[in-house]
């Protein structure tokens, strides 16, 4: 092979594996993943909304009355109405292999996102904690986690959501009544007592002797009051990683490096 049809093959490859090539910043894409860090026998996820803004789209506040798209997440997992009252902007979706997320499940979704743009800058979620009434989980900071800062360079983010950190839209009592109570019964949406109350932290299940959720064998270690107890953890991460395409290189010309000196012969020696 010449020298010139070496360089000719290479070229190409180095192209597309990155090599001495920058993405511009304002071209990224992302990948969401959430995995379920809860117990085998835990707590289980609904389809994982997540959306990107420019910093002021709250979904929710404590110690207020639950807007209707999150009463419709907190307690039937339904994410159109959210997904409705956000908007244009870019946002998706996340699902288990059943749909729900379970004990040591993950869920994924890609982003193609423009780092210049401020609607792009922040990062928000939510989804139902399941078995439950009206448990949730959800951003309560529009500026909590920020995905690209201010001249649009993409920020790596991670975070675990813990059981302290569940929501109680306020919305439903928590009886644990089968009957009302998702994933746990109940047989159509929205047919628990209604509560009237305002979103808070949740202050868990009942006693497992009381014959609610933890009584069940599948929930037996749904307990997220417990100390220490990991929900969920999401991971926003660009792709490919950061020094990917750089060892996907380095290894090519490893292998092709050798033929290079068997097409053009020895390398020179530096004067």
């Amino acid at each position: 092979m010449s020298s010139v049809k070496y360089r000719r093959m290479l070229a190409p490859l180095a192209c597309c594996l990155g090599l001495g090539v920058a993405m511009p910043a304002s071209a990224v894409q992302i990948r969401v993943t959430v995995e379920n860090l809860s117990p085998v026998n835990g707590t289980f996820l609904t389809p994982f909304w997540v959306g990107f803004h420019d910093g002021t789209f709250n979904p929710v506040n404590i110690g207020s009355t639950a807007p209707d798209f999150i009463e419709r997440i907190a307690e039937d997992g339904n994410v159109a109405p959210l997904q409705a009252a956000f908007g244009a902007g870019n946002q998706g979706v996340l699902f288990g292999p059943g749909g729900a997320i379970g004990p040591g499940q993950s869920g994924s979704v890609l982003f193609d996102l423009d780092g210049t743009l401020s609607g792009n800058r922040y990062f928000s979620y939510a989804s139902m904690v399941i078995p439950s009434n009206d448990a949730f989980v959800a951003s309560i900071n529009p500026l909590e986690h920020m995905i690209f800062d201010a001249g649009g360079q993409f920020i790596p983010t991670s975070f675990i959501l813990l059981g302290s950190e569940i929501l109680d839209a306020g919305t439903e009592v928590n009886d644990e009544v089968p009957a009302h109570t998702a994933f746990f019964g109940q047989a159509t949406p929205d047919t628990g007592l209604a509560e009237n109350g305002v979103v808070g932290l949740h202050s868990g299940f009942l006693p497992a002797s009381s014959g609610g959720i933890l009584a069940a064998p599948q929930f037996a270690n749904a307990d997220f009051t417990a100390a220490g107890y990991q929900l969920a953890r999401v991971s926003i991460a660009a792709v490919p990683e950061p020094g990917t395409s750089l060892l996907m290189g380095i290894g090519l010309m490893a292998l092709l490096l050798p033929l290079a000196r068997r097409t053009r012969g020895p390398l020179p020696t530096p004067a």
